[in-house]
């Protein structure tokens, strides 16, 4: 299993952005992220992912013993930092074109809890002891959102480059791609499930990955 094969379901089944308790900024990273006020992207990134990890090391037996527990740690992280809805119209893409909300809302459902069921014990094995440098914040285009670039830092490895691509939602910004080594879920997930909704119609898909009928693959070759 590769290292993108990983890092990229931790990313989305915990809504794990990737940073460590002994986080730093590049000392020559792009000004607005060596400059992230409080309440910016960069600065959101940095702060739940400290949290996320410290908490994944403090309970790590706790959560060992009930896995229960860790599903509802990660459940509200997800909850938390990842706009699953607006996600989920981007992976449906062609599909979702005129697509109600409500049908928009199942499949985004059914594929978090996928995601979280499948996924969601790997992070018992992740290295909390690992360091990010982030280096940019940038805009998107046409007011998309902002992009936060970094790096994962290992030692005695090279480093492993995991973008975030954020919105703003009511105030609060919001998680809606990742990207591990260039690597999108979105992406990764928009080809996975292009045949299926070819055939069955959003909420079928839907009831298949609730069902355990079709996974949600967030590997990648």
């Amino acid at each position: 299993m590769t290292v993108r094969q990983i890092l990229l379901p931790l990313a989305i089944a915990a809504a794990l952005v990737a940073a460590a308790p002994s986080t730093a900024f590049a000392q020559a990273a792009a000004k607005p992220a060596a400059t992230a006020a409080q309440g910016s992207p960069s600065k959101l990134v940095l702060d739940n992912s400290t949290r996320v990890l410290a908490t994944l090391e403090s309970r790590r037996a706790e959560f060992t013993a009930d896995r229960g527990k860790l599903q509802q740690f990660i459940t509200g992280e997800f909850d938390q930092m990842f706009d699953r809805e607006y996600a989920a119209r981007q992976v449906l893409g062609r599909h979702g074109r005129g697509a109600a909300d409500a049908d928009v809302k199942v499949f985004a459902d059914a594929l978090a809890e996928n995601l979280m069921r499948r996924y969601g014990s790997s992070l018992l094995d992740f290295n909390t002891r690992l360091r990010v440098r982030v280096k940019s914040e940038t805009a998107l285009p046409r007011g998309a959102g902002v992009r936060v670039a970094s790096e994962m830092l290992r030692a005695g490895g090279e480093p492993i480059p995991v973008d975030y691509l954020m919105r703003n939602v009511g105030g609060t910004w919001k998680v809606f791609d990742v990207m591990v080594e260039g690597v999108s879920f979105v992406q990764t997930f928009r080809q996975q499930f292009d045949t299926p909704l070819s055939r069955k119609s959003i909420r079928d898909v839907a009831a298949d990955l609730s069902a355990g009928r079709v996974q949600a693959d967030a590997g990648t070759n």
